[in-house]
């Protein structure tokens, strides 16, 4: 189904970067630091005892000495080491610019701090990838994780403020994602254009919709929501928190409920095509949960001419798999490029069972949605 609301940006980074810079006070010889500072027995001037000098108090010379043969002060010997330690200080940086500046940045970060990554999101957008995880798909040699099944899980609460919608017509949707202290979270990461994606589903595997709510700037979330059938809906809320500096991928779940009398629809039997908005659309592969298949979407026009498939919030198209039962959810993208005008994704499933896939693409501008029903033995 096509995205409904539009979201604003919102914090795009976790609070803000602190770089701490130390500042050396330039201390007088004569001031004394954490106490009294006791002569150097080196630094003392030593009267000259030995030749003929002793008698005749002719002038002493010697390393640093001042002017006209003079003893050199402590203040002048300071002076020179300082000229000294610059002239090495701007030599080193000289020769590091030269070797191209190889030192790594967070060397100079001090020790027991932690630096918030400079991307916009925790996953690799370069590679496909499953919401609820940062693991690269196929790297937990089992079955992608499931997702929506509680309203809580690492500190973080998904809390509605409303529950009960009218059948039909439609009503505000409004939430927070608290975190562990109990407030709502208001930093978040923007994953494929947007800093939240919202999914909602009946419990029988009808009514699918895909949305994107906009948050306030007390952590708020918003969003029209219609129901069109009474019964109980799952909404799933897919979105990277940023709580403490840390980034914490989430996908929380909770009931809403549409009173009346509720009949649940049969789901249609599995077929690797569809027909939505006038396009046809099927798949090839079959997913399994021993390991990782491609999935490859085909989209073509009602006399089969391969159509063209653009990028829909930051790729060619976005993969939503639900669990009959429970509503397991698993949110997949795609490759970043097309495998000769197809959509690849890859996906190993979570467990035997019945799924209900929800394949949304852009055509010519326009949003669609096709959903089939796939039986993992």
């Amino acid at each position: 189904m096509p995205d409904e609301t539009q979201a604003t940006p919102v914090g795009r980074r976790p609070a803000e970067q602190r770089h701490s810079s130390e500042s050396m006070p330039i201390k007088d010889e004569n001031s004394e630091i954490e106490g009294t500072r006791e002569p150097h027995p080196d630094r003392t001037p030593k009267p000259n005892t030995d030749g003929p000098e002793a008698d005749s108090g002719a002038p002493r010379l010697g390393l640093m000495g001042g002017g006209d043969g003079a003893p050199a002060t402590p203040g002048f010997r300071f002076a020179a080491i300082g000229a000294l330690l610059v002239v090495v200080l701007f030599a080193g940086y000289g020769l590091g610019r030269l070797n191209g500046g190889t030192t790594d940045p967070q060397a100079a970060t001090p020790a027991g701090t932690r630096q918030p990554t400079p991307t916009a999101s925790a996953f690799d957008e370069s590679q496909p990838h499953t919401h609820g995880t940062t693991a690269p798909i196929g790297s937990t040699g089992r079955g992608a994780a499931v997702g929506g099944l509680s309203l809580s899980g690492d500190g973080l609460t998904l809390t509605p403020l409303i529950t009960t919608f009218p059948g039909g017509r439609p009503q505000r949707l409004d939430f927070t994602i608290n975190g562990p202290g109990g407030a709502p979270v208001t930093t978040y990461d923007v994953v494929h254009d947007k800093p939240l994606h919202l999914i909602v589903i009946r419990r029988d595997l009808t009514g699918f919709q895909h949305l994107h709510p906009v948050m306030a700037a007390d952590g708020t979330w918003s969003v029209d929501l219609t129901l069109a059938e009474p019964g109980v809906y799952r909404m799933i809320a897919d979105f990277t928190a940023v709580v403490g500096g840390e980034r914490l991928v989430s996908t929380l779940g909770s009931d809403l409920t549409v009173a009346g009398d509720y009949t649940p629809v049969t789901l249609p039997d599995p077929a690797r095509a569809t027909t939505v908005d006038g396009l046809q659309v099927g798949y090839e592969g079959t997913p399994v949960t021993e390991s990782t298949q491609p999935l490859l979407m085909t989209v073509t026009d009602s006399a089969g001419r391969p159509v063209t498939v653009e990028p829909y919030l930051g790729a060619f198209g976005h993969l939503v798999v639900l669990r009959q039962g429970d509503l397991g959810y698993v949110h997949v993208h795609p490759e970043t490029q097309l495998v000769d005008g197809k959509v690849k994704f890859w996906l190993a499933a979570p467990s035997p069972g019945t799924y209900r896939m929800f394949f949304d693409f852009q055509v010519a501008g326009k949003v669609s949605t096709a959903a089939w029903t796939v039986v993992v033995s």
